[in-house]
């Protein structure tokens, strides 16, 4: 039974106004805070203002690629449940779940089965393993099989070029799907008309 449904890249206050007020909101939505190749990056002041909202039970998720130490101190002020950290040893997870005291996904690049293994590291340290493309910010894919022999108890979120009509393909998974470009237009912004289609589809293939 699929577990959640997070959408990422947020960059405007309509489409997350439009998304917190939808009658079946997403359990996380991502906003990309450090990392500025990606078209989906939100520069501090904008984001500081864009999620200065009431998010419900709306789970808000700062994604970061190995952030320093300068960008954790600024962002510590922000409304964020939990921090989705690239490129961070289990090391240095550990120093930052304990100093900012939040919730960590740890997220893995995936291509082979010695990338998935690599959850081990971070089962005992993050609330959440994140299983993504090699891709970063260009929506890649990955063979979801990979995670096959992953066990059923660890709580996990897939990534990876998802697309909408793939949702029911994930009904009897225990997993959190995580989506972004898949739910953007031609020109890269979110779709609201796709927003509200995975949505309401998400639901129905929830329970």
């Amino acid at each position: 039974m699929l577990k959640g449904l997070k959408i990422c890249g947020i960059s405007d206050s309509k489409t997350l106004n439009y998304i917190l007020n939808h009658p079946y909101p997403p359990k996380f939505i991502g906003f990309i805070s450090n990392y500025e190749k990606s078209k989906r990056f939100v520069d501090f002041e904008k984001l500081k203002k864009l999620i200065d909202v009431n998010k419900g039970e709306v789970k808000f998720v700062s994604v970061l690629v190995n952030p320093s130490e300068e960008t954790l101190e600024k962002i510590k002020i922000l409304k964020f449940d939990y921090y989705q950290l690239y490129d961070v040893d289990p090391n240095r997870t550990i120093e930052i779940k304990k100093k900012y005291g939040t919730k960590i996904i740890s997220a893995l690049t995936i291509s082979n089965k010695e990338d998935v293994i690599k959850y081990k590291k971070y089962s005992k340290i993050s609330e959440i393993i994140l299983f993504d493309s090699k891709g970063y910010h260009k929506s890649e894919s990955f063979d979801h099989s990979l995670l096959d022999e992953v066990p059923n108890d660890l709580n996990k979120m897939i990534a990876g070029n998802i697309q909408i009509n793939d949702i029911p393909n994930f009904k009897n998974k225990n997993y959190i799907i995580d989506l972004s470009g898949s739910i953007e237009n031609d020109e890269g912004k979110k779709d609201l008309n796709k927003i509200n289609k995975l949505l309401n589809l998400f639901i129905k293939n929830e329970t």
